[in-house]
């Protein structure tokens, strides 16, 4: 079993002298050696850093293919979910809400509380017009959805890193550019469309307060049914109203 967990040759090793990687293996090592036909990991890597969490996901992954039992992963971590499942479930308060393969979660998600959760959503109000025909910001576009009433109100899901930012004269819609953050291999951008903030992740740096215009795909665009989720997410606005609060409460009584 040592093997399994790649800690041959730690046997004589106190677990305390074992890193913290190496203690998350020994422990999976332990529920493993009576042969389960079902191991619960309920957030399992939650105090390793993060480097060392994506290195145990890994091993998790060749574990759980090495051993040929069902793993029942439970974790917070929507990239986590994305990495290491073949299957997800996302529920909300104990409720079932989508189950699927990690690219349908994602690509396809069933409501709104589903898009938010798994990934950055901009989630907006639309109009199904007709089939593969959707209205939102006063604006018909065409998309890949059908099967919809005619004329029925329904939530338009647009993920951030699908938007392309193009000339103001070449856009669907244009906007200005609110806060810029650089993340690394990308900028988060929130864009300020109509008084509704979107949040757009580009390669392409848009200086704060500079007007752009942006470029929806059909297949970029999808459609889901109105649920009790809806108009819960989707305007970027609140991360601004939620930073202002904790900047208030650090101004002094006397400077207020």
């Amino acid at each position: 079993m040592l093997e399994i967990v790649s800690l041959k040759g730690f046997e004589n090793r106190k677990i305390t002298s074992l890193s913290g990687g190496q203690q998350q293996r020994v422990a999976i090592a332990r529920a493993l050696v009576n042969r389960p036909k079902v191991l619960l990991l309920d957030e399992p890597l939650g105090a390793l850093d993060l480097r060392l969490r994506k290195d145990m996901q890994n091993e998790l992954k060749r574990i759980q293919q090495a051993m040929g039992i069902t793993f029942v992963y439970v974790t917070h971590d929507q990239e986590e979910a994305l990495t290491m499942s073949d299957t997800i479930v996302v529920m909300d308060k104990g409720k079932i809400q989508q189950i699927g393969k990690p690219e349908d979660i994602y690509n396809e998600p069933k409501n709104a509380f589903v898009a938010d959760f798994i990934g950055e959503s901009n989630i907006l109000d639309g109009v199904m017009l007709d089939d593969y025909s959707v209205k939102f910001f006063g604006r018909v576009f065409k998309c890949v959805d059908k099967g919809f009433e005619k004329n029925e109100p329904v939530d338009v899901v647009i993920r951030p890193e699908d938007i392309d930012i193009v000339a103001p004269d070449e856009g669907s819609l244009c906007g200005t550019v609110t806060s810029v953050t650089f993340k690394g291999v990308h900028y988060d951008t929130i864009v300020d469309f109509k008084g509704f903030k979107w949040l757009i992740q580009t390669t392409d740096f848009c200086p704060e307060g500079s007007y752009i215009g942006i470029r929806l795909n059909p297949e970029d665009i999808h459609i889901m049914h109105k649920s009790e989720y809806s108009g819960m997410f989707g305007d970027y606005s609140s991360y601004s109203a939620e930073y202002d609060e904790i900047a208030d409460a650090e101004v002094p009584e006397d400077e207020e």
